[in-house]
């Protein structure tokens, strides 16, 4: 629990960190990654938040070899709330009612996933069959990409009102989502018996790559998505579809069953569609206009 908690600060913490910095940067591409990483290795404020980031990867390592994966991720979500509070007092992004509604709800129903378990009677694996885990990653990172690339061309459409992040969050998310169970393979090769044998294992195993892959991509494309929409919304979005896909996917491929009792059962797959549903339902556009500069005087026709 200190190590999920932890890893919920040092989360926020980054990305909170990191699109501060990116605000005072010129725009970025992911068509050209390099010009990308120099601007972004240039800014000490980015290198920080970027560490932050790292580290809430370490404790994540942790997390994974005590709890199981859907009790991990309802504890990882609980840490949207100081997200929020961070971007409002940081980056000064004001979220709509809609919006808090979307975050309280998403909240609720990841409460449920939390309150379905029960210490004692839920596993924590610690191995999955490589060709299982392939088969629920590689068709997920596809359809990420492809998600990504599909709002960047309609982003560049003339008279297209400007987006609130939620296609960006939940491409990211879902390369994101292969990242965490690539932190949960990895967790299992965690061993101070054998660590001469736990690093062969390691990389003749589908996960060192994985996050390679991940970990290359998901900069990239976090980081453009970052700069053009408010981190209050797409943080949250991407959170949540990480966490859903994880809980879900993750404790199918690692063997982690499903609760046999009925409302423990009905609480958690309850959970799962409430959050998908307010993700359907969320704003696709951000109809909240910019304010004029404090001092300016508004102009009027003659």
């Amino acid at each position: 629990m200190a190590a999920a908690l932890l890893a919920n600060v040092l989360y926020s913490t980054g990305f909170v960190l990191e699109k501060r910095a990116l605000a005072a940067l010129p725009e970025v591409d992911i068509h050209r990654p390099a010009r990308l990483l120099r601007l972004v290795l240039g800014s000490p404020l980015w290198i920080g938040g970027s560490l932050a980031l790292a580290a809430g990867f370490g404790a994540q390592l942790a997390v994974y070899r005590t709890l199981p994966i859907a009790a991990a991720q309802g504890i990882f979500v609980s840490g949207l709330v100081l997200l929020v509070l961070l971007s409002s007092r940081l980056l000064g992004e004001q979220t709509t009612g809609r919006e808090r509604y979307a975050l309280g709800a998403i909240l609720l129903a990841l409460l449920m996933v939390v309150l379905s378990l029960r210490e004692g009677t839920d596993t924590v694996s610690r191995s999955a069959p490589a060709p299982l885990v392939l088969t629920v990653c590689l068709p997920s990172l596809s359809l990420g990409v492809w998600l990504y690339g599909a709002a960047e061309r309609r982003s560049k459409h003339r008279h297209r009102m400007p987006t609130t992040g939620v296609e960006y969050g939940v491409a990211v998310g879902l390369l994101y989502g292969v990242s965490s169970l690539a932190i949960k393979g990895v967790s299992s090769y965690l061993t101070t018996s054998d660590p001469g044998g736990a690093v062969v294992g390691l990389l003749r195993s589908p996960y060192p790559y994985l996050l390679l892959f991940t970990g290359a991509f998901g900069l990239v494309m976090s980081q453009a998505a970052l700069q053009r929409c408010r981190a209050s919304l797409i943080v949250p979005v991407c959170t949540t579809v990480t966490s859903l896909f994880t809980a879900v996917l993750g404790t199918l491929a690692f063997g982690e069953a499903l609760p046999h009792e009925p409302v423990r059962l009905a609480l958690r797959l309850a959970g799962t569609a409430l959050a998908v549903s307010v993700l359907l339902a969320m704003p696709k556009h951000d109809d909240t206009a910019p304010q004029p500069p404090i001092g300016a005087k508004e102009l009027t026709p003659p």
